[in-house]
């Protein structure tokens, strides 16, 4: 009883921020406070030790970074230097974005770190080129999932670890292909959908010279990008915590630039930063009390491999869009580690299946990948961005781990 009581407050939650002007976060928060304390029995403290510090420290450090290299034209920069590579045909751009990402993650770049990395120059491109803020969002998360499953990445090495550790023989380049492929599908319908068909008409832009700048403004700018430079060999040579990395790098680039530092702090995404730390505090809870073993357990129970094998992928897929997808693959692969092989169902093919499904929603903006892509937008575009991503996010949450299973299970 207590496990039901729990989701349906954090339905509550969303019902109430969706009819009245109040931050999601704020209520997730007190509720996660009241069902902890009042319901489970948790001290205070126990609840607040599914803050997610490790999220709030990215968020701050990328979007404080950012806004210094945003005001001092070092992204732009870099922005008009792909302009000129693409021969100022906007329509390359979104595909430049996805397999950036897709080759960063797939080298053993962690997601958000490939997503830090790209996205600012993803949606500074999309608002000086007149393209969907959603669609380069989308293209830059999709891009880092097509590659999170190679054999070199921290995603491909969970999985791949878990089934060999089960006694089944993992199939490393099976995995990486499905993931690959099922991203490259989705990022072509986004492309789609979202405005690359009017790109695919436009004619090249014609290319604009740069104004002069003072010396003084050039030498911060060349500043700020060896400093982004550094930190994105750190993030991804090195895997140093994306969150770290950017705090360091920000007050790095604070004392070489200090003019451009000047109010990059009030242009930090503050409400998103309480909307996403709330939500992902309460579906912690959900975790540590044991709601979603307990759901876990009661799908791996059934019968029937096929439909436990579609359930989990749900369950995976509904999760992860809460919380870390790096802690879902440890939970929900295990379970369905008893019926792999069973019933004429691919092992591998389950695996794969569960896989994509709890990664492919990062796309929301309370998972990491999406909580820096809301932060990396134009502040006068985040909260419909948020709310395009919540509204994506929900379509693939109900289509894609019925599509996965389809594609991957129910062949045999």
């Amino acid at each position: 009883m207590a496990h039901l009581i729990l989701v349906g407050a954090l339905a509550l939650v969303f019902l109430v921020a969706t009819v009245r002007p109040i931050n999601m976060g704020l209520l997730a928060f007190a509720a996660a406070f009241l069902a902890g304390v009042l319901l489970v029995g948790l001290p205070a403290k126990e609840v607040l030790a599914g803050f997610p510090g490790d999220l709030v420290v990215a968020l701050v450090g990328v979007t404080f970074l950012f806004a210094i290299a945003e005001r001092n034209g070092a992204i732009e920069w870099v922005v008009q230097g792909l302009a000129r590579m693409l021969g100022h045909r906007a329509v390359a751009m979104p595909w430049v974005i996805f397999i950036a990402s897709a080759v960063l993650t797939s080298f053993g770049a962690l997601g958000p770190a490939a997503v830090a990395i790209v996205a600012p120059v993803a949606l500074r491109f999309a608002a000086q080129h007149r393209i969907s803020a959603l669609m380069m969002g989308l293209m830059t998360i999709h891009g880092a999932q097509a590659g999170a499953f190679s054999p070199t990445s921290v995603y491909g090495g969970i999985t791949n670890g878990v089934i060999a550790k089960a006694g089944i023989a993992p199939d490393p380049i099976m995995l990486f292909s499905a993931s690959l492929f099922f991203n490259l599908a989705i990022a072509v319908l986004v492309f789609l959908a979202f405005g690359g068909l009017r790109l695919l008409r436009d004619a090249p832009e014609p290319a604009v010279a740069p104004e002069p700048v003072a010396p003084e403004l050039a030498r911060e700018r060349l500043f700020t990008l060896l400093v982004l430079g550094a930190m994105a060999v750190a993030a991804v040579g090195f895997r140093v915590d994306i969150g770290v990395a950017s705090m360091v790098a920000a007050a790095l680039l604070a004392i070489l630039a200090p003019r451009s530092q000047k109010s990059a702090v009030d242009r930090v995404a503050w409400s998103t930063v309480l909307l996403i730390a709330g939500v992902v505090t309460y579906v912690a809870l959900l975790q540590r009390v044991g709601t979603v073993d307990a759901a876990g357990d009661l799908i791996a129970g059934l019968g029937s491999p096929l439909i436990a094998a579609l359930l989990l992928c749900y369950l995976g897929g509904v999760v992860s869009a809460f919380a870390s997808s790096t802690a879902l693959l440890g939970i929900v692969v295990p379970l369905a580690v008893p019926f792999l092989g069973q019933g004429g169902i691919s092992a591998m093919g389950a695996v794969a299946a569960i896989a994509i499904s709890t990664t492919i929603v990062d796309t929301s903006p309370f998972s990491t990948n999406g909580a820096l892509v809301v932060a990396n937008a134009l502040e006068a575009d985040r909260d419909r961005l948020v709310r395009q991503l919540l509204g994506y996010s929900a379509l693939i949450t109900l289509l894609g781990p019925l599509v996965a299973w389809a594609v991957f299970v129910l062949p045999g």
